[in-house]
C-alpha cells in the first residue's frame, strides 16, 4: 500500500517590527512580510508543505521546544532587533539545527545571532540602501535550489548587499548577484552543520517588494524542499567504540563480523 508523504512542517519566523511602525512597509507588506514569504511557499509547494508563521514579539519568540520540534524548516527574517532574540532561544533554535531542522537565513537574517553563532564569524558584508536592480545569476543550474528559476533573475529594485561577506566558504554556491555599482555578492549558499542543512538567500529587503517576486518566492520555496528531512532528530554525539564493536546494533546487540 503507498502511503502519502507527510507535508513539510515550515515554519516562516519574522521580526515583524518594520511593518508595525513603517506605514510604507506595512502597505508593502499587508499581512506582515513573514505573511508574504508564507504565501510564496504555499503557491509553489501547495498540499507538499503545511506553512506557520511566528514572530519577534510572541512568549519565547513563538520558537518553544515544542514548536521546534514539530517543524521541519524555519525560515528567518530579522534586520532591527536582532540583539532582543533571546540567548536561550537562540540555543534551542542551534540545537534543533544540528540535530536535523533545516534553517532558510533570509536578507538581514545574515546579523541574526542564530546565523553568527552557526557559520562562527561577523557575517558582516558591504550594502546600499539605494534602489539598485539586482541580478542574481545561476552557479549550479543543477542544484535542486535552482530549479525553474531564469538565468538571471531580475529583481527591478532591491538594496545592494556586497562583498567581503564575512562567512566561511559555502559548501555549495548557487546563486551570485551584481549591482549597478559593479558590486557582486554571493547571495544563495549552502551549508550543512551537524543533520541540519542551511540556506542563505539575500534578496528581500523591507523597502521593496521583493517577497511578492515570482523568482524569489520559487527559490524560497525550493530551499524549503531542499532544507527538510526526514530523518529522525538527534544531535550528533561522541561514541566510543572497542575492537568489534563496529556492527552494533540499537538494541545493544553486537552482530559477528562477517568472515569470508
Amino acid at each position: 500500500m503507498t502511503t502519502t508523504p507527510r507535508p513539510i512542517r515550515a515554519l516562516v519566523w519574522g521580526e515583524n517590527r518594520h511593518e508595525q511602525r513603517e506605514p510604507g512597509v506595512a502597505e508593502r507588506y499587508p499581512e506582515g512580510m513573514h505573511g508574504a514569504i508564507r504565501a510564496g511557499i504555499e503557491q509553489h509547494l501547495g498540499a507538499a508543505a503545511s506553512v506557520t508563521t511566528t514572530t519577534l514579539d510572541e512568549p519565547e519568540h513563538g520558537l518553544t521546544e515544542q514548536v521546534l520540534a514539530e517543524t521541519d524548516v524555519l525560515l528567518w527574517w530579522g534586520h532591527a532587533a536582532h540583539d532582543e532574540v533571546s540567548d536561550e532561544v537562540v540555543d534551542r533554535v542551534h540545537r534543533h539545527v544540528l540535530s536535523g531542522m533545516g534553517l532558510i537565513v533570509l536578507h538581514s537574517g545574515h546579523f541574526a545571532k542564530i546565523f553568527q553563532k552557526l557559520m562562527g564569524t561577523t557575517c558582516s558584508l558591504r550594502w546600499r540602501g539605494e534602489a539598485d536592480r539586482e541580478l542574481v545569476w545561476t552557479i549550479d543550474p543543477t542544484h535542486p535550489i535552482a530549479r525553474g528559476v531564469p538565468h538571471p533573475i531580475v529583481i527591478e529594485e532591491q538594496e545592494m548587499y556586497g562583498e567581503f561577506f564575512d562567512v566561511p566558504a559555502p559548501d555549495e554556491l548557487v546563486f551570485v548577484s551584481s549591482f549597478s555599482g559593479g558590486e557582486v555578492f554571493r547571495s544563495g549558499c549552502t551549508w550543512r552543520r551537524g543533520h541540519g542543512k542551511i540556506f542563505f538567500f539575500s534578496p528581500g529587503d523591507q523597502e521593496y517588494p521583493v517577497y511578492h517576486h515570482e523568482d524569489v518566492r520559487r527559490v524560497i520555496a525550493n530551499g524549503v524542499e531542499w532544507a527538510s528531512s526526514d530523518r529522525a532528530r538527534e544531535l550528533p554525539e561522541l561514541h566510543r567504540y572497542y575492537s568489534g564493536e563496529h556492527f552494533e546494533n540499537a538494541d545493544g546487540h553486537i552482530d559477528p563480523v562477517p568472515v569470508e
